[in-house]
């Protein structure tokens, strides 16, 4: 019988014989992480797991997952481990970690509100920089070396002008669209969710990134602001493409 790791994924083929008939706790002896096994929950010999990472407080009583299942059913919990939005289930179908007894229905979680999301933006911003930065400087050397232009050339600046904006716009779009995360918001666990807990997709990542803030800014920033405000921390940008930001 093989019992893998869930954490690192580290597996060890062990003798079924020399495993009790109950749960016991093993420790990896290549990450150091604790879990719980229990060989009663294979489903045979081939090696499949049914693992947890529990912890030394042991496995929950075996009532607690159809309880915790019963009173998540029809909701879309989000996994405590890996952040992955999912219909409630036994354990996470990206990371495979046990949740249904520990995880909280989207409903239930709790926004980020205007500062937190602030600070994600500064990160953002100061990445973008740092790209445009580097792109502007190969840029500038590529058109020194074919003679194009000259300095002043207002064609010059319309496409340099052009090729910020479109990195902006496809920054955020990109991410929003690919996870819900910024690499911002990434660092601080936050993510962008449609309001019902679906992933929010590009389609709807472009209406809130392109025509949604360019809404709030039109307002004088006030569509940011209203994150201060309203009672689910969302912006103009979050009405209008009926997304939020939760906290993971």
């Amino acid at each position: 019988m093989n019992i893998t790791c869930p954490k690192c994924h580290f597996s060890k083929l062990v003798d079924s014989a020399k495993l009790p008939d109950r749960p016991v706790s093993v420790k990896c002896p290549k990450c150091g992480d604790s879990f719980i096994f229990d060989k009663t929950l294979q489903p045979g010999e081939s090696g499949a797991e049914s693992l947890s990472s529990l912890g030394p407080e042991g496995p929950p009583p075996q009532e607690a997952i159809p309880t915790a299942a019963s009173a998540l059913h029809g909701r879309r919990i989000i996994c405590s481990a890996c952040g992955t939005v999912q219909a409630a289930a036994a354990q996470c179908v990206h990371c495979g970690a046990t949740i249904i007894a520990t995880a909280s229905a989207v409903e239930d979680l709790s926004y980020a509100g205007f500062w937190i999301r602030g600070i994600a933006w500064v990160i953002d911003f100061l990445l973008i920089g740092v790209m445009q930065l580097v792109v502007g400087m190969l840029f500038g050397l590529t058109i020194d070396l074919l003679g194009i232009g000259g300095d002043g050339d207002p064609s010059i600046d319309l496409a340099v002008w052009l090729f910020c904006i479109t990195l902006i716009i496809g920054y955020a779009v990109f991410f929003t669209g690919y996870c819900g995360q910024t690499p911002g918001k990434m660092a601080l666990r936050i993510k962008v969710l449609r309001a019902d807990g679906r992933p929010i997709g590009y389609g709807r990542a472009a209406l809130r990134e392109i025509f949604g803030k360019f809404m709030s800014n039109i307002l004088l920033g006030i569509g940011y602001l209203m994150i201060a405000f309203d009672s689910r921390k969302q912006g103009l940008h979050d009405k209008i493409a009926d997304t939020c930001v939760i906290k993971l």
